[in-house]
């Protein structure tokens, strides 16, 4: 099952997915270059972390009109798996395929840390095998990850059960002193309403093996692996998604 991890100038953090997602077994990653104009080959897309474009103007902003940009979003209205991280996650939002905006960090510091975040929604695409209130040990870094939304937006994301992780204490309480950005009502990954696109501000790939001090994040790429074969099923129930 192949991967695609695009590469904008200035991502850095597109080498640790490759290795993540090749290092669990039945998936493969290949790097995808920003000026490519199609990614029908790939079976999911990974926009990893980084500075994509150096982060000027805001971050995600430039990003979002590379020519691979035009793929991704037609890729992801025809319903192909995508997860944004950190970098990945500012640029879903600046492409509007997420709503919301991330801003900067109310500490006005760049925030490196590993932190818990709380399943809150556990038969999304990302999260099977993950019951509601699993607890994910997965590090951060970043300067600008303030989850931000209007109160309509906000009170959308909600109703729709958009919001896919919260940051916990170590207990899976939702508190101000486990938001580590500032993040409104600590809300660390959304989705969109259809469900196959899914940015977070954590690394899962950071995450991927004990060894690195949290397996956890490998449980959000074996979970692609996993609806994308369940999508090929030929036995496949089918599901009607409700959408407010």
């Amino acid at each position: 099952m192949n991967f695609a991890v695009v590469r904008f100038p200035g991502s850095n953090c597109d080498q640790d997915c490759v290795a993540a997602i090749n290092g669990l077994d039945g998936l493969r990653a290949e790097y995808v270059w920003h000026k490519e104009t199609s990614l029908d080959d790939f079976d999911a897309i990974v926009l990893p972390g980084g500075f994509a474009y150096g982060d000027y103007l805001r971050c995600g902003a430039i990003a979002r009109f590379s020519p691979i940009m035009k793929a991704v979003i037609g890729d992801a209205r025809a319903g192909k798996l995508v997860l944004g991280t950190c970098n990945g996650f500012q640029v879903l939002c600046e492409a509007g395929l997420l709503p919301g905006a991330l801003v900067r960090n109310r500490s006005l510091r760049f925030v490196c840390d590993m932190v818990t975040t709380r399943v809150e929604l556990d038969d999304s695409p990302f999260t099977h095998g993950c019951p509601k209130g699993t607890l994910l040990r997965l590090p951060v870094a970043h300067g600008e990850g303030c989850f931000f939304a209007d109160p309509q937006t906000l009170s959308e994301l909600n109703a729709n059960e958009q919001v896919i992780l919260r940051y916990a204490d170590e207990q899976g309480h939702i508190v101000p002193e486990a938001n580590p950005n500032g993040s409104i009502e600590n809300i660390a990954g959304i989705c969109n309403r259809e469900r196959n696109v899914f940015g977070l501000m954590p690394h899962p790939d950071r995450a991927w093996d004990a060894r690195l001090g949290s397996a956890d994040g490998a449980k959000i790429f074996l979970s692609m692996m996993e609806t994308i074969r369940a999508s090929r099923s030929p036995n496949r129930p089918e599901r009607v998604r409700q959408v407010a």
